[in-house]
Protein backbone atom coordinates (compact mmCIF):
# COMPACT_ATOMS: atom_id res chain seq x y z
CA UNK A 1 0.00 0.00 0.00
CA UNK A 2 1.02 3.59 -0.60
CA UNK A 3 0.80 6.32 2.04
CA UNK A 4 1.66 10.02 2.17
CA UNK A 5 3.85 11.22 5.03
CA UNK A 6 3.69 14.62 6.67
CA UNK A 7 6.74 15.78 8.56
CA UNK A 8 8.75 18.55 10.14
CA UNK A 9 11.24 20.33 7.88
CA UNK A 10 14.11 22.63 8.84
CA UNK A 11 11.80 25.47 9.87
CA UNK A 12 10.50 23.22 12.67
CA UNK A 13 13.89 21.65 13.45
CA UNK A 14 13.05 18.54 11.46
CA UNK A 15 14.74 16.52 8.73
CA UNK A 16 11.87 16.20 6.22
CA UNK A 17 11.87 18.16 2.97
CA UNK A 18 8.28 17.76 1.85
CA UNK A 19 5.38 15.32 1.52
CA UNK A 20 6.96 11.88 1.72
CA UNK A 21 5.98 8.57 0.14
CA UNK A 22 5.71 5.49 2.35
CA UNK A 23 5.30 2.01 0.88
CA UNK A 24 3.97 -0.91 2.93
CA UNK A 25 4.62 -3.86 0.68
CA UNK A 26 3.98 -3.21 -3.02
CA UNK A 27 2.24 0.06 -3.87
CA UNK A 28 -0.88 -1.74 -5.15
CA UNK A 29 -1.14 -4.25 -2.30
CA UNK A 30 -4.54 -4.35 -0.60
CA UNK A 31 -2.93 -4.92 2.80
CA UNK A 32 -0.20 -2.98 4.63
CA UNK A 33 1.55 -5.89 6.31
CA UNK A 34 4.51 -6.01 3.93
CA UNK A 35 7.96 -4.54 4.38
CA UNK A 36 8.16 -0.77 4.79
CA UNK A 37 10.13 1.63 2.63
CA UNK A 38 10.49 5.39 2.33
CA UNK A 39 10.39 6.32 -1.37
CA UNK A 40 11.39 9.97 -1.18
CA UNK A 41 9.21 13.04 -1.66
CA UNK A 42 6.04 13.36 -3.65
CA UNK A 43 6.39 17.15 -3.36
CA UNK A 44 8.80 19.61 -1.80
CA UNK A 45 6.89 22.05 0.36
CA UNK A 46 9.32 24.71 1.49
CA UNK A 47 7.91 24.33 5.01
CA UNK A 48 6.66 21.74 7.49
CA UNK A 49 3.61 19.78 6.24
CA UNK A 50 2.92 18.50 9.75
CA UNK A 51 -0.66 17.49 8.93
CA UNK A 52 -2.05 16.14 5.66
CA UNK A 53 -5.60 15.39 4.64
CA UNK A 54 -7.23 14.40 1.36
CA UNK A 55 -10.09 16.00 -0.53
CA UNK A 56 -13.05 13.56 -0.43
CA UNK A 57 -13.41 13.28 -4.22
CA UNK A 58 -10.51 15.05 -5.95
CA UNK A 59 -6.87 13.96 -6.19
CA UNK A 60 -5.91 16.86 -3.94
CA UNK A 61 -4.05 16.83 -0.63
CA UNK A 62 -4.03 19.72 1.84
CA UNK A 63 -0.98 20.40 3.99
CA UNK A 64 -0.90 22.39 7.20
CA UNK A 65 2.43 24.19 6.84
CA UNK A 66 2.82 24.62 10.57
CA UNK A 67 5.86 26.88 10.71
CA UNK A 68 4.49 29.22 8.04
CA UNK A 69 0.97 29.28 9.48
CA UNK A 70 -0.58 28.53 6.08
CA UNK A 71 -2.69 25.91 4.30
CA UNK A 72 -1.40 24.75 0.92
CA UNK A 73 -3.24 22.54 -1.58
CA UNK A 74 -1.34 20.06 -3.74
CA UNK A 75 -2.74 18.38 -6.87
CA UNK A 76 -1.59 14.88 -7.71
CA UNK A 77 0.23 14.68 -11.03
CA UNK A 78 1.47 11.08 -10.98
CA UNK A 79 1.58 7.92 -8.93
CA UNK A 80 3.97 9.52 -6.46
CA UNK A 81 4.06 13.20 -7.34
CA UNK A 82 2.16 16.40 -6.52
CA UNK A 83 2.30 20.00 -7.63
CA UNK A 84 1.16 23.11 -5.80
CA UNK A 85 -2.46 24.05 -6.41
CA UNK A 86 -3.10 27.75 -5.85
CA UNK A 87 -1.35 29.98 -3.37
CA UNK A 88 -0.83 29.26 0.33
CA UNK A 89 -3.68 30.62 2.46
CA UNK A 90 -2.94 32.21 5.82
CA UNK A 91 -4.61 30.39 8.72
CA UNK A 92 -2.86 31.30 11.96
CA UNK A 93 0.15 30.65 14.12
CA UNK A 94 1.23 26.99 14.16
CA UNK A 95 -1.63 25.62 12.10
CA UNK A 96 -1.56 21.94 13.03
CA UNK A 97 -4.70 20.30 11.62
CA UNK A 98 -7.04 20.47 8.63
CA UNK A 99 -10.44 18.83 8.23
CA UNK A 100 -12.26 18.89 4.89
CA UNK A 101 -16.06 18.91 4.73
CA UNK A 102 -17.68 15.72 3.37
CA UNK A 103 -18.90 17.62 0.29
CA UNK A 104 -15.44 19.09 -0.30
CA UNK A 105 -16.75 22.65 -0.39
CA UNK A 106 -14.88 23.92 2.66
CA UNK A 107 -12.24 23.07 5.21
CA UNK A 108 -11.52 23.96 8.81
CA UNK A 109 -7.98 24.63 10.03
CA UNK A 110 -6.95 24.54 13.70
CA UNK A 111 -4.04 26.62 14.98
CA UNK A 112 -2.02 25.70 18.03
CA UNK A 113 -0.22 28.89 19.00
CA UNK A 114 -2.98 31.49 18.65
CA UNK A 115 -5.98 29.18 19.18
CA UNK A 116 -7.62 30.12 15.89
CA UNK A 117 -10.32 28.01 14.27
CA UNK A 118 -10.52 29.05 10.61
CA UNK A 119 -13.02 28.12 7.91
CA UNK A 120 -11.97 28.35 4.26
CA UNK A 121 -14.04 27.97 1.12
CA UNK A 122 -12.86 25.33 -1.39
CA UNK A 123 -13.69 25.73 -5.08
CA UNK A 124 -14.53 23.05 -7.63
CA UNK A 125 -10.85 22.50 -8.43
CA UNK A 126 -9.99 22.05 -4.75
CA UNK A 127 -8.36 25.43 -4.17
CA UNK A 128 -8.93 26.93 -0.68
CA UNK A 129 -9.47 30.66 -0.15
CA UNK A 130 -11.34 33.29 1.86
CA UNK A 131 -10.33 32.36 5.42
CA UNK A 132 -12.82 33.38 8.11
CA UNK A 133 -11.68 33.23 11.74
CA UNK A 134 -14.29 31.86 14.16
CA UNK A 135 -15.05 33.33 17.57
CA UNK A 136 -12.18 32.97 20.00
CA UNK A 137 -12.47 30.55 22.89
CA UNK A 138 -12.90 31.84 26.45
CA UNK A 139 -11.35 30.03 29.39
CA UNK A 140 -14.24 28.42 31.31
CA UNK A 141 -12.07 28.28 34.42
CA UNK A 142 -11.41 32.01 34.40
CA UNK A 143 -13.22 33.42 37.42
CA UNK A 144 -14.67 36.17 35.25
CA UNK A 145 -16.24 33.73 32.81
CA UNK A 146 -16.52 30.44 34.68
CA UNK A 147 -19.42 28.06 34.68
CA UNK A 148 -21.60 27.76 37.76
CA UNK A 149 -19.50 24.77 38.80
CA UNK A 150 -16.09 24.29 37.16
CA UNK A 151 -16.10 20.61 38.08
CA UNK A 152 -19.06 19.91 35.81
CA UNK A 153 -18.79 18.90 32.14
CA UNK A 154 -22.02 18.32 30.27
CA UNK A 155 -24.42 16.62 32.66
CA UNK A 156 -21.82 14.77 34.74
CA UNK A 157 -20.48 16.07 38.06
CA UNK A 158 -16.83 15.19 37.63
CA UNK A 159 -16.00 15.51 41.32
CA UNK A 160 -18.70 13.05 42.34
CA UNK A 161 -17.78 10.73 39.50
CA UNK A 162 -14.11 10.75 40.51
CA UNK A 163 -14.94 9.86 44.11
CA UNK A 164 -17.25 7.04 43.02
CA UNK A 165 -14.74 5.62 40.54
CA UNK A 166 -11.94 5.71 43.09
CA UNK A 167 -14.06 3.87 45.63
CA UNK A 168 -15.11 1.26 43.08
CA UNK A 169 -11.53 0.76 41.85
CA UNK A 170 -10.24 -0.08 45.31
CA UNK A 171 -6.89 0.75 46.85
CA UNK A 172 -4.82 -1.03 44.19
CA UNK A 173 -6.19 0.96 41.23
CA UNK A 174 -7.56 4.14 42.82
CA UNK A 175 -4.46 6.10 41.74
CA UNK A 176 -5.49 5.67 38.10
CA UNK A 177 -8.58 7.84 38.61
CA UNK A 178 -7.72 11.51 37.88
CA UNK A 179 -8.09 13.88 40.84
CA UNK A 180 -11.03 15.86 39.44
CA UNK A 181 -12.41 16.18 42.98
CA UNK A 182 -9.28 17.81 44.38
CA UNK A 183 -9.71 21.56 44.94
CA UNK A 184 -6.03 22.20 44.21
CA UNK A 185 -6.59 21.12 40.63
CA UNK A 186 -9.05 23.97 40.20
CA UNK A 187 -6.93 26.71 41.71
CA UNK A 188 -4.33 28.99 40.22
CA UNK A 189 -4.20 31.88 37.81
CA UNK A 190 -6.56 30.60 35.12
CA UNK A 191 -6.65 33.87 33.25
CA UNK A 192 -3.14 33.31 31.86
CA UNK A 193 -3.99 30.09 30.09
CA UNK A 194 -3.60 30.29 26.29
CA UNK A 195 -6.03 28.87 23.77
CA UNK A 196 -4.63 25.96 21.71
CA UNK A 197 -7.01 24.77 18.99
CA UNK A 198 -5.88 21.34 17.88
CA UNK A 199 -8.40 19.48 15.72
CA UNK A 200 -11.73 19.68 13.92
CA UNK A 201 -14.13 16.95 12.83
CA UNK A 202 -17.25 17.12 10.68
CA UNK A 203 -20.16 15.29 12.28
CA UNK A 204 -23.39 14.03 10.71
CA UNK A 205 -26.09 16.66 10.31
CA UNK A 206 -23.73 19.51 9.51
CA UNK A 207 -22.26 19.90 12.98
CA UNK A 208 -18.54 20.55 13.43
CA UNK A 209 -16.63 19.78 16.63
CA UNK A 210 -13.26 21.32 17.53
CA UNK A 211 -10.90 20.75 20.43
CA UNK A 212 -9.09 23.41 22.42
CA UNK A 213 -6.30 21.74 24.31
CA UNK A 214 -5.25 24.87 26.16
CA UNK A 215 -8.69 25.70 27.57
CA UNK A 216 -10.04 22.14 28.01
CA UNK A 217 -12.94 22.66 25.61
CA UNK A 218 -14.79 20.73 22.95
CA UNK A 219 -16.67 23.33 20.91
CA UNK A 220 -19.54 22.69 18.50
CA UNK A 221 -20.28 24.83 15.44
CA UNK A 222 -22.55 25.19 12.44
CA UNK A 223 -21.78 26.94 9.19
CA UNK A 224 -23.32 30.39 8.99
CA UNK A 225 -22.65 32.36 5.84
CA UNK A 226 -18.96 32.03 5.09
CA UNK A 227 -17.95 31.37 8.69
CA UNK A 228 -18.78 29.29 11.74
CA UNK A 229 -21.40 30.03 14.37
CA UNK A 230 -20.86 28.61 17.89
CA UNK A 231 -23.58 26.23 19.04
CA UNK A 232 -22.35 24.70 22.28
CA UNK A 233 -19.23 23.89 24.25
CA UNK A 234 -18.44 21.07 26.66
CA UNK A 235 -15.93 21.76 29.42
CA UNK A 236 -13.57 18.92 30.27
CA UNK A 237 -11.53 18.74 33.50
CA UNK A 238 -9.05 21.53 34.01
CA UNK A 239 -5.64 20.59 32.63
CA UNK A 240 -6.87 17.50 30.78
CA UNK A 241 -5.92 18.89 27.34
CA UNK A 242 -8.40 17.55 24.75
CA UNK A 243 -6.34 16.88 21.63
CA UNK A 244 -8.01 14.71 18.98
CA UNK A 245 -11.41 13.14 18.42
CA UNK A 246 -12.93 10.15 16.67
CA UNK A 247 -16.56 10.01 15.58
CA UNK A 248 -18.00 6.50 16.00
CA UNK A 249 -20.87 4.98 13.97
CA UNK A 250 -22.73 4.48 17.26
CA UNK A 251 -23.15 8.25 17.35
CA UNK A 252 -20.56 8.90 20.06
CA UNK A 253 -17.59 11.24 19.85
CA UNK A 254 -14.43 10.04 21.57
CA UNK A 255 -11.95 12.65 22.78
CA UNK A 256 -8.39 11.78 23.79
CA UNK A 257 -6.77 14.15 26.29
CA UNK A 258 -3.07 14.79 25.85
CA UNK A 259 -2.24 15.73 29.43
CA UNK A 260 -4.52 13.56 31.59
CA UNK A 261 -4.24 10.43 29.39
CA UNK A 262 -7.97 9.79 29.15
CA UNK A 263 -10.63 9.24 26.52
CA UNK A 264 -13.94 10.98 27.18
CA UNK A 265 -17.20 9.96 25.52
CA UNK A 266 -19.61 12.60 24.23
CA UNK A 267 -23.08 11.98 22.81
CA UNK A 268 -26.23 13.87 21.82
CA UNK A 269 -28.90 14.08 24.50
CA UNK A 270 -31.70 11.63 23.47
CA UNK A 271 -34.30 14.14 24.63
CA UNK A 272 -32.63 16.97 22.71
CA UNK A 273 -30.30 15.68 19.97
CA UNK A 274 -29.00 19.17 19.25
CA UNK A 275 -27.46 19.28 22.74
CA UNK A 276 -24.33 17.22 23.35
CA UNK A 277 -23.20 15.99 26.75
CA UNK A 278 -20.44 13.99 28.41
CA UNK A 279 -21.61 10.42 29.04
CA UNK A 280 -18.49 8.51 30.03
CA UNK A 281 -14.77 8.06 29.82
CA UNK A 282 -11.76 6.13 31.02
CA UNK A 283 -8.06 6.46 31.72
CA UNK A 284 -5.84 4.90 29.05
CA UNK A 285 -4.57 2.36 31.56
CA UNK A 286 -1.88 1.41 34.06
CA UNK A 287 1.73 1.93 33.07
CA UNK A 288 1.44 5.44 31.64
CA UNK A 289 3.90 7.87 33.21
CA UNK A 290 2.90 11.25 34.67
CA UNK A 291 4.94 13.21 32.10
CA UNK A 292 3.65 11.22 29.12
CA UNK A 293 1.54 12.97 26.50
CA UNK A 294 -1.19 11.26 24.52
CA UNK A 295 -1.19 11.88 20.78
CA UNK A 296 -3.42 10.36 18.10
CA UNK A 297 -6.63 8.37 18.56
CA UNK A 298 -7.68 5.96 15.82
CA UNK A 299 -10.42 3.31 15.54
CA UNK A 300 -10.09 -0.26 14.35
CA UNK A 301 -11.65 -1.05 10.99
CA UNK A 302 -14.78 -2.53 12.62
CA UNK A 303 -15.00 0.19 15.29
CA UNK A 304 -14.71 -2.30 18.14
CA UNK A 305 -11.40 -0.87 19.39
CA UNK A 306 -9.62 2.45 19.77
CA UNK A 307 -5.86 2.97 19.70
CA UNK A 308 -4.18 5.89 21.47
CA UNK A 309 -0.52 6.77 21.04
CA UNK A 310 1.41 7.80 24.15
CA UNK A 311 4.65 9.77 23.80
CA UNK A 312 7.32 9.51 26.47
CA UNK A 313 6.85 5.93 27.50
CA UNK A 314 6.29 5.32 23.75
CA UNK A 315 3.33 3.01 23.98
CA UNK A 316 0.00 2.28 22.30
CA UNK A 317 -3.11 1.95 24.47
CA UNK A 318 -5.91 -0.30 23.26
CA UNK A 319 -9.48 0.40 24.40
CA UNK A 320 -12.52 -1.73 23.67
CA UNK A 321 -15.84 -0.12 22.73
CA UNK A 322 -18.64 -1.72 24.75
CA UNK A 323 -22.43 -1.80 24.59
CA UNK A 324 -23.97 1.04 22.66
CA UNK A 325 -20.64 2.85 22.42
CA UNK A 326 -20.83 4.86 25.65
CA UNK A 327 -18.51 2.53 27.57
CA UNK A 328 -14.78 2.17 26.93
CA UNK A 329 -12.62 -0.39 28.67
CA UNK A 330 -8.79 -0.36 28.69
CA UNK A 331 -7.51 -3.63 27.22
CA UNK A 332 -3.74 -3.37 26.89
CA UNK A 333 -0.76 -1.03 26.80
CA UNK A 334 1.95 -2.23 24.43
CA UNK A 335 5.27 -0.90 23.24
CA UNK A 336 5.01 1.27 20.14
CA UNK A 337 8.42 0.09 18.99
CA UNK A 338 9.44 3.60 18.00
CA UNK A 339 10.37 6.82 19.80
CA UNK A 340 7.71 9.53 20.10
CA UNK A 341 4.67 7.98 18.37
CA UNK A 342 3.24 11.24 17.04
CA UNK A 343 0.61 9.72 14.74
CA UNK A 344 -0.70 6.34 13.70
CA UNK A 345 -3.20 4.88 11.27
CA UNK A 346 -5.00 1.53 11.13
CA UNK A 347 -4.84 -0.31 7.80
CA UNK A 348 -7.02 -3.39 8.35
CA UNK A 349 -4.80 -5.71 10.45
CA UNK A 350 -1.79 -3.40 10.59
CA UNK A 351 -0.99 -0.38 12.72
CA UNK A 352 1.44 2.07 11.12
CA UNK A 353 3.15 4.45 13.57
CA UNK A 354 5.11 7.63 12.84
CA UNK A 355 8.00 7.96 15.28
CA UNK A 356 8.70 11.67 15.01
CA UNK A 357 11.88 11.82 17.07
CA UNK A 358 13.19 8.46 15.84
CA UNK A 359 13.01 9.41 12.14
CA UNK A 360 11.23 6.11 11.60
CA UNK A 361 7.91 4.53 10.72
CA UNK A 362 7.07 1.09 12.07
CA UNK A 363 4.29 -1.42 11.51
CA UNK A 364 2.65 -3.59 14.16
CA UNK A 365 0.33 -6.48 13.40
CA UNK A 366 -3.07 -6.40 15.12
CA UNK A 367 -4.57 -9.56 16.58
CA UNK A 368 -8.08 -9.37 15.13
CA UNK A 369 -9.47 -11.57 17.93
CA UNK A 370 -8.25 -9.45 20.83
CA UNK A 371 -7.69 -6.15 19.03
CA UNK A 372 -4.23 -5.83 20.61
CA UNK A 373 -1.20 -4.83 18.51
CA UNK A 374 1.80 -7.14 18.63
CA UNK A 375 5.51 -6.49 18.22
CA UNK A 376 7.10 -4.54 15.40
CA UNK A 377 6.92 -6.38 12.10
CA UNK A 378 8.76 -3.89 9.90
CA UNK A 379 10.44 -0.52 10.18
CA UNK A 380 11.93 2.05 7.83
CA UNK A 381 13.85 5.27 8.14
CA UNK A 382 11.69 8.31 7.37
CA UNK A 383 12.58 11.94 8.15
CA UNK A 384 10.72 13.49 11.12
CA UNK A 385 7.34 11.87 10.32
CA UNK A 386 4.29 13.50 11.93
CA UNK A 387 1.32 12.23 9.91
CA UNK A 388 0.43 9.15 7.82
CA UNK A 389 -2.37 9.31 5.23
CA UNK A 390 -3.44 6.41 2.99
CA UNK A 391 -3.21 7.25 -0.69
CA UNK A 392 -6.10 6.34 -2.94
Amino acid sequence: MRFWLGGYTADMDGAATGIGVLLAGAADDALAGGSLGFAGDAATTGGSPSWLTRHPSLDVVYAALEGAGTVQAFRRTGQESFTRLGAPVAAGESVCHIAVAPDGASLVASCWSDGRVVRMAVDAAGVPSAPVVAAAAVDPYDSAASLASPTRAGDIDLAAAARALREAAGAEYAHLVPDHDEPAAQEGNATSRPSHAHQAVFLPGGLIATTDMGLDLVRFWRVRGTGLAPVQEIVLPRGSGPRHTVWHPSGHLYVVTELSHEVFVLAPDPANPSNWRLVGGTHLGAGILPDDTAAELAPSRDGDFLYAGVRGSDTIATLRVRGTGAQLDPVALVEAGVHWPRHHVVARDTLLIAGQLADEVVSLGIDLRTGVPGRVRHRTAAPSPTCIVPAR
